[in-house]
């Protein structure tokens, strides 16, 4: 565990893991995107209509109400639309100029990264902004927020949001890109996420049983990484560059 007093130590030493990375990858979580005050939805904070996320993001919620829980998707988009990238977001795509097939895993929905100018962004859970035809399966940008009975334009079949829900399983996929670059790292960067929540609670532990080393980067260190830098991803990320 990463002592404030020895955090300049640690971070030395962080820099230079990087510095002899030849494959570095980097997955962030909630942790990252809640310092551009995007809302985690978690807790009491993450109630919605005397609703919790849980409720409302399930397949037999859209089933049952598709309105609704487009409705919280829209309000969802509102409040992320007006969200910035930090300097967080911002030190990740500096990394680009070092590294630049740079791959960043996210569990974040948000397109923070992107919007930042991470060129290789896998979202495993999806994006707020996308919707996903439940015919033929096509997927469109959607960043309107007031249509909460969409279709599509291609067969007139409803739309849903392009989400991973509770019960739902990761595109095959996606779960084939993210254990590639797994695979092929040399030096795994955790940023902003508590470790809790699989498959990514498990990509730490998978990376240092190969030999491969993880940086962990978070304001309560969970102990994933081989060294734990603890802080904020807008306060250390910068450093690390």
């Amino acid at each position: 565990m990463c002592l404030i007093d020895k955090m300049p130590t640690f971070i030395e030493k962080a820099r230079e893991w990087i510095h002899g990375s030849s494959y570095p990858v980097i997955l962030t979580g909630a942790g990252i995107s809640a310092e551009s005050g995007v809302p985690t939805f978690r807790g009491a904070e993450g109630l919605w209509k005397n609703h919790r996320p849980e409720e409302l993001a399930t397949p037999m919620a859209f089933y049952k109400n598709p309105e609704m829980v487009w409705e919280w998707y829209n309000w969802r988009r509102s409040i992320v639309q007006a969200k910035e990238p930090n300097s967080g977001h911002l030190a990740i795509n500096n990394f680009q100029y070092k590294f630049p097939e740079l791959t960043v895993i996210t569990q974040n929905v948000d397109g923070l990264h992107i919007k930042a100018g991470n060129r290789n962004v896998i979202e495993m859970h999806g994006n707020l902004f996308k919707a996903r035809c439940l015919k033929c399966e096509h997927v469109f940008s959607h960043e309107t927020t007031t249509d909460s009975s969409p279709v599509c334009k291609l067969c007139g079949a409803k739309l849903r949001p392009h989400i991973v829900w509770f019960g739902e399983m990761i595109d095959e996929q996606i779960m084939h890109q993210i254990t590639y670059h797994l695979n092929q790292t040399d030096l795994l960067l955790v940023v902003g996420t508590s470790g809790m929540v699989y498959p990514a609670a498990g990509f730490a532990r998978q990376v240092m049983q190969r030999g491969s080393k993880v940086i962990e980067v978070n304001i309560a260190p969970t102990l994933q990484g081989s060294l734990n830098l603890r802080g904020k991803s807008g306060d250390i990320l910068p450093e690390l560059v």
